[in-house]
């Protein structure tokens, strides 16, 4: 039997346009309408999640809102056949926390269509320490796999690469058998890239051309981007012959500053990465991956849990660019 009421944290809008993050009781009545209800144990915090929770209406266009674009549970009710009360399930992407009430409450209700089957080799808890961030991953690094971007082609760049996706990237390559070259970010962060599988740790300038060529010494045999502006424009500059970039991210700009001579003189494939609207039968492959094959270690040094009352300050201190790794929020208290 579920409850009638539920914890979450809610973002409201003030008069003077300032956005409050309060954890109240709301009720399970006040979900919006869907097939499945989900009684949520696990959640995980992204970049979108705090935007949302700061007030950006390109995220969310109306508040109050229960952010949280990640959610791990076991089924309460459901009027699809697909699902029964009692299969543990993982909901992801769609509108989940953005225009939906989403992971950072305690029940959910989506329609069916969101909703993924456990893959066995997952429990709740790990499924959320991928969350969004290790399911884009995880479609980056099928990418650079589809494309035949192999380990003895040499190196592959992470950018972003103490953030959750690229933090997962970095680790889930190393494990495959590539090389992989990380930009650490403003604040040094070497320790831990070498810890999750980096071979080689470069810096943002590093990363950064300045000169304004049209291209550059090649250097990589394929690159995930998780920032965009600068550091995806040289990646692909930096490209050698054939070499595949996915990028997924605009952290750092939505521009990109390139011109066509990487991609007509040296063949370079550019490859976008929408994990919101992934079609669900490549979405159920990438899970099944990242379960079995592709499943990585979780430490302390990459996932921490925390709870509700914690992500107020996670929340700023990751639009702050203070954050590393992953954050799993654990709502079943």
């Amino acid at each position: 039997m579920k409850p009638t009421t539920f914890r979450a944290l809610v973002i409201t809008e003030t008069e003077n346009k300032q956005y409050l993050r309060q954890i109240q009781d709301k009720s399970v009545d006040d979900l919006p309408a869907g097939d499945v209800l989900v009684r949520v144990h696990f959640s995980s915090l992204n970049y979108k999640d705090a935007l949302s929770a700061s007030g950006n209406k390109g995220v969310t266009r109306n508040y109050p809102h229960t952010p949280g674009i990640d959610a791990a549970g076991i089924v309460a009710e459901s009027s699809d056949p697909r699902f029964t009360p009692g299969d543990p399930v993982i909901v992801t992407s769609y509108d989940l926390g953005m225009n939906t009430a989403g992971g950072f409450g305690q029940y959910i209700r989506v329609p069916a269509g969101w909703v993924v089957p456990l893959p066995k080799g997952l429990t709740l808890r790990e499924a959320m320490g991928y969350g969004t961030a290790g399911f884009t991953a995880g479609l980056s690094v099928f990418q650079l796999i589809r494309h035949d971007v192999l380990p003895e082609h040499g190196e592959v760049l992470v950018s972003g690469a103490t953030g959750g996706v690229g933090s997962i990237a970095v680790a889930i390559l190393s494990k495959l058998g590539y090389a992989v070259a990380a930009v650490n970010g403003k604040v040094d962060r070497s320790d831990y890239l070498n810890a999750i599988g980096a071979k080689r740790i470069i810096s943002i300038d590093e990363a950064t051309d300045k000169s304004g060529r049209p291209l550059l010494k090649s250097q990589w045999a394929g690159s995930i981007d998780a920032v965009g502006g600068d550091i995806l424009a040289t990646a692909v500059k930096s490209m050698n012959a054939n070499g595949v970039v996915t990028t997924c991210g605009n952290a750092a700009s939505p521009e990109l500053p390139v011109n066509v001579y990487p991609f007509i003189l040296r063949g370079v494939t550019l490859v976008g990465i929408d994990s919101q609207n992934c079609p669900m039968p490549h979405r159920l492959e990438t899970w099944e991956k990242l379960s079995d094959e592709w499943k990585i270690p979780m430490p302390e040094t990459m996932v921490e849990e925390i709870r509700l009352e914690d992500l107020d300050q996670r929340i700023d201190r990751m639009l702050n660019r203070q954050h590393k790794g992953r954050s799993v929020v654990n709502l079943t208290n």
